[in-house]
């Protein structure tokens, strides 16, 4: 049984009280975490699933979020592509694909029996987690992989026509079946987090990029949440008439126009975010006022259906664990 309150913000009903997750929830600001890691690699963490789950359970059992996530890593599947990847203590890559390679990793199939420990740890987070909460899965957004793929020292805005083939031929397709491998292991929906759309042109993103989306959404129709990072308001509200289950925003957002446009023009699904992470990293009194403003420029919205409360990217490393604890006794306080 899902979480009863993720479940009326993925069906647009309104109520008092918001469900939370942070992204990046299981992680190295939390001493569950950091006790595992002590004893295991971040590979051992995610490619086991008996440790993945123990992992995405810790944050639930402790601060109480309404909603456990994969432990897992958007790059894995570049890995099964066959791009050799190290975690030491970030990504590294040793091999990058280019305009002559591209041919040699789109083997799809391979990297879908790569990607098989994802469909076992969300089996076995399910198993574990209490019947109130619930569980989502995530992969990376396109733009944001082939910008891993390519390599940071080689990539180049004028080789767009390469990155936007080598997405239509593998990255999409590949994403496509990795979002159903973690749905059909039981994540009632997918996040594609797209975190590095900076660089991508708006018209090419309205004329080009949409267009996956909009294959990847009316595949699984409101089974898949999108969050991106790099784009406006005006960008980001053309994804919203797709048929995605709902959109993540950063704090730089005025969510207050997001709820005012999302629930006029499309009343369906969750819109999820975005308090300032970095707020987050302040001493107990300041981030408790920072809180507070939040709180209250929150609930000068006229309508918060389909509210997912939550940051407004990953949880810093260096949180402390009474301010997330601060964070969500205080948003239930306040919105119950």
């Amino acid at each position: 049984m899902p979480n009863i309150l993720f479940k009326n913000a993925l069906n647009h009903i309104s109520q008092k009280t918001p469900p939370i997750w942070f992204m990046r929830q299981a992680g190295r600001y939390h001493s569950h975490y950091r006790n595992l890691k002590q004893k295991y690699t971040f590979e051992q963490l995610c490619k086991i699933p008996e440790l993945a789950s123990e992992v995405a359970c810790g944050p639930i059992i402790e601060f109480d979020y309404d909603v456990a996530i994969l432990f897992s890593d958007i790059l894995f599947v570049l890995e099964g592509l066959g791009l050799e990847l190290k975690f030491d203590p970030g990504p590294k890559f040793y091999s990058y694909i280019n305009s002559e390679n591209m041919k040699k990793y789109n083997d799809i199939d391979k990297a879908l029996v790569h990607m098989q420990f994802q469909f076992e740890a969300i089996q076995i987070t399910r198993e574990r987690l209490p019947d109130s909460k619930s569980l989502i899965g995530f992969v990376g957004g396109p733009w944001t992989l082939a910008r891993y793929a390519f390599g940071s020292h080689q990539f180049s805005i004028s080789n767009k026509k390469i990155y936007f083939e080598f997405l239509s031929n593998t990255i999409v397709p590949l994403l496509k079946k990795n979002i159903k491998l973690q749905l059909d292991a039981g994540a009632e929906i997918v996040m594609i987090f797209d975190s590095s759309l900076y660089d991508l042109d708006p018209i090419d993103f309205k004329e080009i990029y949409i267009k996956f989306l909009e294959d990847i959404s009316s595949t699984f129709p409101l089974k898949v949440g999108y969050y991106s990072r790099g784009k406006n308001e005006k960008d980001l509200l053309n994804c919203m008439s797709l048929h995605f289950a709902g959109f993540g925003f950063d704090h730089t957002i005025n969510l207050s126009n997001i709820f005012k446009d999302f629930n006029k023009d499309f009343n369906k699904g969750f819109i999820q975010g975005n308090f300032n992470e970095k707020l987050m990293l302040l001493e107990k009194e300041d981030f408790k006022k920072n809180l507070k403003e939040y709180i209250q420029h929150m609930t000068s919205v006229e309508s918060r259906v389909g509210w997912v409360c939550g940051l407004g990217h990953g949880i810093n490393k260096d949180t402390p664990e009474k301010n997330v604890h601060i964070f969500i006794e205080n948003i239930r306080k306040e919105f119950s």
